[in-house]
């Protein structure tokens, strides 16, 4: 797993903070992540989560991770030298803020924040303070994604035409039951910075920036919750083609997001982990394999190995000295097109990005 050359000795020592619905993928991503990184110790506001989630690791672990009484005690570990932050948006000032004071790298959870605004703080704080923040937006680095990207990186595609993104995803009822989630003050949104971020950030990474926005956001009779539910955007990208966004949880059964790109010389899609390209001479090649991504109801119906990648790139990183894959600034573009979508939805009108 990885991008060759990431492997380093030592081992990164990592924390984990949070012990959520997320945590037990990083646990597998670190555990089959060998000599890459370590696990030194895991805080989260209930011990007990911690505990029960350091009883996933293989019993022949070359390590005793310890369950962190506090924030400082977990700062006060010389043994760590990143934090994997999973916790829900709305405490992650209050955590990247002394973490980051204390010169440990953090690789963050999507989304970086709340808000375009707390995001940027978060960016810019960790930058002040001469760190590496990464972001899992482990998408990218699926086979099918990175041969998209060398395809549309070598220029011979022609011109980007169209595009169709498509999230035809499907939450229950008691997936937005737990206290806060699908509400602004928590979550920072519903749909959009919860689930649909992650193929967003993929397609930016693929076309470039957006331009202007037309929008309609709305909460659906399928669930009780404060953000929305369902979105439909139009999209005007920077190279003058136009596209389409749709991203819910209300698509039941729920099914694989997709993202269409058409060039002037073939059409890229992107559904299930397999890239199909269609050339207008007639020709078509197919990456990748078949894979579940947590569209349906199981949110966590998906594979540790794309986490892995983000994580054993991240410590390739920080121990060379260089940005990873995925940093603080380049998640930044995700953040301001969803605030862009929200705008124009809430707001009725064309949103101009800046």
């Amino acid at each position: 797993m990885g991008v060759a050359g990431d492997r380093v000795s030592p081992p990164l020592g990592v924390a984990l903070v949070g012990a959520g619905m997320v945590a037990s993928t990083h646990l597998a991503a670190i555990a089959h992540a060998g000599d890459h990184v370590t696990l030194r110790g895991v805080l989260s506001r209930r011990a007990e989560r911690a505990q029960a989630l350091l009883a996933g690791l293989p019993d022949n672990y070359p390590a005793a991770p310890v369950v962190y009484r506090d924030l400082e005690q977990l700062i006060a570990d010389d043994t760590v030298d990143a934090v994997i932050i999973m916790t829900p948006a709305n405490v992650r000032l209050d955590l990247i803020g002394p973490i980051a004071g204390s010169g440990k790298h953090i690789l963050l959870e999507k989304p970086v924040a709340r808000t375009q605004a707390e995001a940027e703080t978060v960016v810019e704080l960790c930058e002040k303070a001469g760190i590496h923040l990464g972001i899992v937006f482990q998408h990218r680095f699926r086979e099918a994604s990175l041969s998209a990207k060398r395809l549309v990186e070598d220029g011979g595609l022609g011109r980007l035409g169209a595009v169709e993104v498509a999230v035809p995803w499907w939450r229950d009822q008691s997936y937005y039951d737990e206290p806060g989630r699908g509400t602004y003050d928590r979550d920072g949104g519903g749909a959009l910075i919860s689930q649909a971020i992650h193929t967003i950030d993929l397609m930016l990474w693929l076309t470039g920036p957006v331009r202007r926005v037309q929008a309609l956001t709305a909460t659906s009779i399928f669930h009780k919750m404060e953000a929305e539910d369902f979105v439909v955007a139009g999209l005007e990208f920077a190279n003058g083609a136009p596209g389409s966004f749709t991203a819910s949880t209300c698509s039941f059964p729920g099914s694989s997001e997709s993202i269409a790109l058409h060039f002037e010389k073939a059409s890229l899609r992107l559904e299930a982990g397999v890239l199909t390209v269609n050339w207008r001479n007639g020709k078509t090649e197919t990456y990748g394999t078949n894979s579940a991504t947590g569209g349906g109801a199981n949110p966590m119906a998906f594979t540790h190995e794309w986490h892995q990648s983000v994580l054993e790139n991240f410590s390739g990183a920080v121990r060379r000295g260089v940005p990873p894959a995925i940093t603080g600034r380049q998640a930044l573009a995700a953040q301001r097109l969803i605030h862009a979508i929200e705008q124009s939805g809430q707001k009725g009108r064309i949103w101009e990005m800046t």
